[in-house]
C-alpha cells in the first residue's frame, strides 16, 4: 500500500476475520450466487481500501494502515470499479433508458442490492475523469484535518491497539508526501481549487509542526491515545519518535509547498464551472449529491422559491416575539431590524463553552424521551455530546456528527463548535440538536449501522441527500414533539405556515429553525449561483446575510465551504423536500391507516438510499399498507 506495513501478526486476512463473518449467514440462502460474489467482493474491497472505515467497523485487520493515496493506486481503483461496474451490468438485460433489467428470478432484495452497487459504481467511474484527488485540500478538509482527529474513533483495548496506531502515526508522512504529489499532478494539468478556499490551510499544517510540538511531541494530537500510557511503552515511544523524525517535517514540507507553490498558483474564480473541467464537472457534482437528474437551473429556480415561502413564515413569527420594536417595524425592513437585534443582543447568547454543551445535552434528552412516539425501531447505541478539537474550530462549521460503532464500544457524537461564543445563538440550538443527534444523523447513521439480514454491502451506503435530507426533515419534527420531554407526541402545525409548536413553542426557537431551514434553502441558490453562473463570493454572502439570520462568521464559513465542496450544499434541501412529499403522499393515500412510525421505519429501514429508490420504495409501503 505504501504506507505502513500489512497485517500484524496473528492478524488474518482470510474468511476468520470479523467483516468475512459479516458475509455469512441465513439470510444468503437461495440468493443469486452470481451477485453475492460481486457484493462480497466490493464489500471486502471496500474495507482494504478504506483501512479507517473497515477500523469504525470492529474489522482491526488494517487497524495499522492508512488509505494509499498515491497516483497509482488512484488509477488501480479506477480501474477496478470500471472492471466491476461491467461484471455487474452484464448479469442483466440493458433497457432502452440506460437502466438494467435484472433476471426475473431475483428477489426485490437482490434488484435493489444489484441497483444501489450499480448506481454507485457508476457515479466513480463518471468522476474519475474529473480527478478530485488532485485537489484534496481546502480549510475544511485534508491531511491537515482529518489525520489529526482519526485517533478520537478508535477504542484501545489492547496493547496490539496502540502498536497499530502507532503504525499509523508512522504512515501519515507517507500520506503527506502522497497527497502533495497529486496535487502538483494537478498543477501541472491546472486543476486548482479556488485560492479563497485554501487560504489558512498552509497555516493550519504548521500548526501540527510548531517549535512546540517539535521539540515536545507528545503535545501532538497524534500522541493523545498513548498519554495514558508510560513514555517507554514500545508504541508510545514509536508514536513519539514517528512524530519527531516524520511528521513534523511532513507538516512542515505540506506548510512550506502550499505556502510557496501552491496557494499562489490557485486560481481567483470561485465556481468549478469556471476551472480547467468547465460545467461538466458541476453536473458531475450536482448528480453526485443530489442522487437526481436535476439540472443546475431547476435546483436554483427551486431555491429562490423555497428562500420566498420561508421568509413569509419568518416574518409572520416576528410579532410572536418579546422584540421591543416588533409593532414598529414590518415585512422585510422589519425583518432586517429584527435579525441586527438577533445579532447583538448578548441574551442570545451562552458565555462558556461548558454553558453552551450543557445546553446542548439538555435538549438532547428531551428529544430522547419523545422518540419512541415516533420511531417502531430505535438504534442500541448510543451518543454524547463533545466540543469540536480547538485545532479545528476556528475554520470549522458549528457542529458535526461523528458515528459510534456497537462493534468497538464507542458511542456516536455530537461535536459543538465552541469557538467565538458571539457567534453561537442559543435560538439555532434546538434545531441543530435535532439535525445533528437525533431523530437526525445519530439515529439514521446507527439504525443503518445495525441493518440485519442484509448484505452487509448495504451499510456501507452514504447518500448526502439521503443523510442529510433526513436530518433536515428531523428539525421539523421537533414542531411535533412535546416541550416538556414527556415523549408525548403532540399534533403539529396546521399546514407548512402554522405557528411553532412542540419544541419550537418559543418564538426565538421557532425563528431559529426557520433561519436554520431557509440556510439550507439559499444553499440551493448560492451553490447554483457560484458553481453555475459564476457569482463572487461577495453576491453569495450578501444573499445569506440578507435571508439568513446566521452570524456573519458563520455565512462567511459556509460559503467557503459551498466553493470548496461543490454541489454538496444542494443535497439537504433536495433530500428533505423529497421526504415531506413522501410522507404528505402518504398520509393523503392512506387517511387513518398512516402510522407515523411505521413510516419514519420504512423510510430508514433500507440505509442510506438514493433518493429514486427510497421513492420506489415508499411507494410499494403504501401500496401494501392500503391493501
Amino acid at each position: 500500500m505504501g504506507q505502513a506495513a500489512g497485517a500484524q501478526p496473528g492478524r488474518t486476512e482470510d474468511a476468520n476475520g470479523r467483516a468475512d463473518a459479516a458475509l455469512h449467514g441465513a439470510w444468503r440462502a437461495g440468493r443469486a450466487e452470481a451477485l453475492l460474489a460481486i457484493l462480497d467482493e466490493h464489500y471486502l474491497w471496500t474495507l482494504r481500501e478504506e483501512p479507517l472505515t473497515a477500523t469504525s467497523r470492529g474489522d482491526r485487520r488494517f487497524n495499522a494502515r492508512l488509505r494509499d493515496e498515491s497516483p497509482a493506486a488512484t488509477a488501480r481503483r479506477s480501474a477496478e470499479t470500471a472492471d466491476r461496474l461491467a461484471r455487474l451490468s452484464a448479469l442483466g438485460s440493458p433497457r432502452p433508458d440506460g437502466s438494467i433489467g435484472w433476471p426475473d428470478t431475483w428477489t426485490e432484495s437482490e434488484r435493489t442490492d444489484a441497483d444501489l452497487l450499480r448506481f454507485e459504481l457508476s457515479l466513480d467511474v463518471r468522476g474519475a475523469a474529473f480527478h478530485s484527488e488532485q485537489m484534496p485540500i481546502s480549510k475544511q478538509s485534508g491531511p491537515q484535518v482529518w489525520l489529526p482527529q482519526m485517533g478520537d474513533s478508535i477504542a484501545f483495548d489492547s496493547a496490539q491497539d496502540y502498536a497499530d496506531f502507532a503504525a499509523r502515526v508512522d504512515a501519515v508522512s507517507t500520506v503527506i508526501e502522497q497527497t502533495m504529489a497529486q496535487m502538483r499532478l494537478g498543477l501541472a494539468a491546472k486543476r486548482l481549487p479556488p485560492r479563497v478556499v485554501m487560504i489558512g490551510t498552509d497555516e493550519q499544517a504548521a500548526v501540527l509542526a510548531s517549535e512546540t510540538v517539535a521539540a515536545s511531541p507528545t503535545l501532538s494530537p497524534f500522541y493523545k491515545p498513548f498519554r495514558s500510557l508510560a513514555a517507554e511503552d514500545p508504541a508510545a515511544a514509536r508514536a513519539s519518535r514517528a512524530i519527531s523524525e516524520k511528521v513534523v517535517p511532513a507538516y512542515a514540507a505540506l506548510a512550506e509547498f502550499l505556502r510557496r507553490e501552491y496557494i499562489p498558483a490557485c486560481r481567483e474564480s470561485f465556481g468549478i464551472s469556471q476551472g480547467i473541467d468547465g460545467a461538466a464537472a458541476y453536473e458531475h457534482a450536482l448528480s453526485w449529491h443530489t442522487t437526481t437528474t436535476l439540472s443546475a437551473r431547476q435546483v436554483h429556480d427551486l431555491g429562490l422559491s423555497e428562500v420566498a415561502r420561508i421568509r413569509a413564515q419568518m416574518i409572520k413569527v416576528i410579532p410572536r416575539t418579546d422584540w421591543p420594536d416588533r409593532d414598529r417595524y414590518g415585512g422585510d425592513e422589519g425583518f432586517a431590524k429584527f435579525v441586527e437585534y438577533l445579532r447583538a443582543d448578548p441574551r442570545f447568547y451562552h458565555k462558556s463553552s461548558d454553558d453552551l454543551l450543557a445546553g446542548y445535552r439538555d435538549i438532547a434528552k428531551r428529544v430522547d424521551a419523545a422518540l419512541p412516539r415516533f420511531f417502531g425501531t430505535l438504534p442500541r447505541l448510543s451518543y454524547g455530546v463533545r466540543e469540536l478539537p480547538p485545532l479545528a474550530a476556528p475554520t470549522s462549521p458549528t457542529a458535526y456528527y461523528y458515528r459510534g460503532s456497537l462493534e468497538q464500544g464507542l458511542a456516536g457524537f455530537f461535536v459543538a463548535n465552541t469557538h467565538r461564543l458571539d457567534q453561537r445563538p442559543r435560538y439555532e440550538m434546538t434545531a441543530l440538536t435535532l439535525h445533528e443527534a437525533c431523530p437526525g444523523h445519530h439515529l439514521q447513521i446507527a439504525l443503518a449501522q445495525e441493518m440485519r439480514d442484509v448484505h452487509p454491502f448495504r451499510t456501507l451506503t452514504s447518500h448526502t441527500a439521503f443523510i442529510e435530507g433526513w436530518a433536515l426533515y428531523a428539525e421539523r419534527l421537533g414542531l411535533e414533539m412535546a416541550a416538556d420531554g414527556s415523549g408525548e407526541r403532540i399534533p403539529g402545525p396546521a399546514g407548512p405556515d402554522g405557528p411553532g409548536t412542540g419544541l419550537y413553542a418559543d418564538p426565538y426557537d421557532d425563528f431559529g429553525r426557520l433561519t436554520y431551514e431557509m440556510w439550507r434553502a439559499c444553499r440551493l441558490v448560492v451553490d447554483t449561483g457560484i458553481h453555475a453562473q459564476g457569482w463572487p463570493r461577495e453576491r453569495a454572502v450578501e444573499f445569506m446575510l440578507r435571508n439568513t439570520a446566521l452570524s456573519p462568521l458563520n455565512i462567511e464559513r459556509e460559503v467557503d465551504r459551498y466553493i470548496a465542496w461543490p454541489g454538496q450544499a444542494c443535497a439537504y434541501k433536495i433530500g428533505q423536500l423529497k421526504i415531506s412529499e413522501l410522507r404528505a403522499r402518504a398520509e393523503s393515500r392512506l387517511g387513518a391507516r398512516f402510522d407515523i412510525r411505521a413510516f419514519h421505519d420504512a423510510v430508514l429501514g433500507a440505509g442510506a438510499i438514493p433518493l429514486p429508490t427510497l421513492e420506489a420504495r415508499i411507494e410499494r409501503w403504501i401500496e401494501a399498507r392500503a391493501k
